[in-house]
């Protein structure tokens, strides 16, 4: 039996686990980088983040194409190939995992394609195409992420039945398509597969679709659906699953009353479980909780005192920044190199038509915890940029404390919100105040300007619309 001796062994490659394998590496350590898939990047590059930002940029050219029409411009019915478009996706994929496996070979990262298996708290068993292996660690990273969750009732082993992953392959474009949960991952998904041509119905249990989101961000979005899906039923679940024929007969409860309905395809989307069984994690003196979700400290540590856990994994914010994040905190508490471990402000994200995102303190919470705050909101239909590019469908917030006119919180919905969001994350994490965003020049005419807006409404002079607050010039 082959022993291999390494400093450092970063059981999963996707974004916190590469991150963790790359930054040990260029701090000086010898890395084992162990992953079971054939492809690096974890489920965010293979299944998850990336397949569906592509999808979703590809099928928005088809809403595009339609919107055009108003402005003069027409064009044909869309023609969708679909084994074309599943080529065009899978390439991005293919080029970023071979960027990755370039980056950890420049920087002497050994890349183990394999699952690995706690034998104690210093050994990982490991089977490879060579044989059986064991590695001989000082610390371990576990990484090894999340995976869809599939609840009973819905497992039924019918293929017509998916999870997010096999959505993203595209199987077929149904002809009725019903989403199973109304968080982001189904608002996405269903934006995708109604762009194609499907009659998407979401189905939430919750009063709202996109929980955790201030309402006034999800309002845009619930109306696009309104207009492009089928229909999303709130405060409603489903009851009861069963194959018939060709489709799939479900049972949905909704105002007190449950109905049958025949549907091509299902996508359940209703939340993510952990990947921890099977690791040897008993052998160890890890502790999960209840959910099998790993407990760390704030630096990432265990209860076992040479491994450390980031990502999905600990639970909590499943995001992909927040895992390179977690990857960062722990090479840190293992190298001894300074770091504050203090709780990072992590931006959320929702990429849907149109997009909505945020950070930091949402007005939600503040009225939840009893914080008091002032908001601050500038609507894009004032912008010059978002009346160019025809998308006045949005908005942007600021949350502030009144006493220090500390930004709190950022929150956007529109065109573009995911990118904007970044200068939202500055701010809070800086510690500006709404004076500070006020006085920084931005370029115009652009979708940015309308932080700097928000921040002028805080004191009542903003220049493209009306004053509604008086504040102390700024």
């Amino acid at each position: 039996m082959e022993k291999i001796n390494t400093d450092i062994v970063v059981i999963g490659a996707g974004p916190g686990g590469y991150a963790a394998a790359f930054y040990a590496a260029d701090l000086g350590r010898k890395v084992i980088l162990l992953e079971q898939d054939p492809r690096l990047g974890g489920v965010c590059l293979n299944r998850g983040c990336i397949p569906s930002k592509a999808l979703l940029h590809a099928t928005h050219q088809v809403t595009a194409a339609k919107e055009s029409a108003k402005r003069g411009i027409t064009f044909g019915d869309p023609q969708i190939d679909l084994n074309r478009l599943r080529e065009w996706k899978e390439a991005i994929l293919t080029k970023l995992g071979g960027g990755i496996a370039s980056l950890a070979q420049k920087r002497n990262v050994q890349v183990l394609h394999a699952r690995g298996h706690f034998e104690d708290s210093k050994t990982l068993r490991v089977e490879t195409e060579q044989g059986q292996q064991f590695i001989e660690f000082e610390n371990a990273i576990v990484a090894v992420g999340s995976r869809p969750a599939l609840p009973k009732l819905f497992d039924l082993g019918n293929p017509r039945i998916m999870t997010s992953t096999e959505a993203l392959d595209i199987p077929d474009i149904p002809g009725s398509l019903l989403v199973i949960g109304g968080g982001y991952i189904g608002m996405e998904l269903g934006t995708v597969y109604a762009s194609l041509g499907s009659q998407v119905t979401v189905v939430e249990a919750l009063d709202s679709i996109l929980a955790g989101a201030d309402a006034d961000l999800t309002r845009p979005v619930a109306l696009y659906a309104k207009k492009n899906f089928k229909e999303v039923r709130l405060k409603a679940r489903v009851t009861n699953m069963a194959t018939s024929g060709k489709q799939i007969k479900v049972s949905i409860e909704s105002n007190g009353a449950t109905t049958e309905e025949l549907y091509d395809r299902v996508l359940v989307s209703v939340g993510r479980v952990s990947n921890a069984a099977d690791l040897g994690l008993g052998n160890t003196k890890v502790q999960c909780d209840e959910k099998g979700f790993i407990q760390v400290d704030d630096k990432q540590q265990t209860a076992d005192p040479g491994i450390y856990a980031i990502g999905d994994i600990v639970g909590g914010v499943m995001l992909a920044h927040k895992a390179a994040r977690d990857a960062r905190h722990a090479v840190e508490a293992i190298t001894g190199e300074a770091s504050t471990f203090l709780k990072p402000v992590i931006p959320a994200v929702v990429f849907t038509d149109p997009e909505v995102a945020w950070c930091g303190l949402t007005e939600n919470e503040a009225r939840e915890k009893g914080i008091p705050v002032e908001v601050a909101k500038f609507q894009w239909g004032a912008s010059g940029r978002a009346l160019a590019i025809d998308r006045v469908d949005g908005l942007t917030k600021l949350i502030i404390d009144p006493a220090t006119e500390r930004v709190l919180g950022v929150g956007m919905v529109g065109h573009g919100a995911g990118e904007l969001i970044a200068e939202g994350v500055l701010a809070v994490e800086m510690g500006a105040t709404a004076k500070d965003l006020a006085l920084c020049v931005h370029p115009h005419p652009t979708l940015s300007e309308t932080v700097m807006e928000a921040a002028e409404v805080f004191f009542g002079h903003a220049t493209h619309t009306l004053p509604k607050v008086k504040k102390e010039s700024a």
